[in-house]
């Protein structure tokens, strides 16, 4: 694939130098990913964890967030399909709290209940329409670069109100994902920008900050909830807000 490579076009200034485009992870940076999965995870386990108290599902959600990733890891790998790895997750999450989720019927029941619940939750994060006006209203072209495949994201972004967010990457348009320097520069390639000219912002420092740093762009950690940053010396934002203050 060739293409759209420009000189020129709109520059807008930032606290990391002046840029002609930005490029944005999707999940826990644009949309609120976190509280749409444990929001449904617990409308669709409430019945088989009847009484837990909100600390509790508070850990329920973490396993399944945070503590379950590698199962993430063995998607992207091809090891699983996207709802195996949901479904794993789940079963490690309600495995803590002494559960068994029955291979068959019942693993079918929980897994659809929550494929058809999930979406409903996503929404976009406060500081994120904003941004985009003010890119909008410049002339800066921008995109997504996710670790999903593009269909999935695109329906993502859609059904959170953000089809403005036209150009996509997805793990799936080069056969590679973060921090493969490829993905990145795809990105790139569709803004028609070059890279020391692109932002790229997104909430896991590793694959978002320093990947795509390492692929010649500038790469911005969204640190929303204010992680201790040792050892971290690149560019690091708690709200999108400041990408433009």
């Amino acid at each position: 694939m060739t293409a759209p490579m420009q000189v020129g076009g709109a520059v807008l200034d930032t606290p990391f130098g002046s840029v002609r485009g930005v490029l944005f992870d999707i999940d826990d940076t644009l949309v609120d990913l976190e509280f749409s999965m444990t929001t449904a995870l617990r409308e669709v386990s409430e019945h088989l964890l009847p009484g837990l108290d909100q600390a509790g599902w508070e850990r329920f959600g973490r396993i399944f967030t945070h503590e379950t990733t590698h199962y993430y890891d063995r998607y992207l790998a091809g090891e699983l399909t996207f709802n195996e790895q949901r479904l794993l997750r789940g079963r490690a999450a309600l495995g803590h709290f002494g559960i068994e989720l029955a291979e068959g019927e019942q693993s079918h029941q929980w897994l659809s209940a929550y494929m058809e619940k999930q979406p409903a939750y996503v929404k976009p994060f406060p500081d994120v329409m904003p941004l985009l006006d003010v890119l909008d209203e410049a002339g800066v072209p921008y995109g997504a670069v996710s670790n999903n495949v593009h269909d999935y994201q695109r329906a993502k972004l859609d059904g959170a109100g953000l089809a403005r967010v036209r150009r996509l990457v997805g793990t799936d348009t080069l056969g590679v994902a973060k921090p493969d320097p490829a993905i990145y520069l795809e990105g790139v390639r569709l803004l028609g920008t070059a890279p020391a000219d692109t932002l790229y912002v997104g909430d896991n420092r590793l694959l978002d900050a320093e990947g795509s740093t390492a692929a010649g762009l500038l790469g911005v950690w969204l640190n929303r909830a204010g992680e201790a940053a040792a050892g971290f010396d690149g560019g690091m934002v708690t709200s999108l807000d400041q990408l433009v203050s």
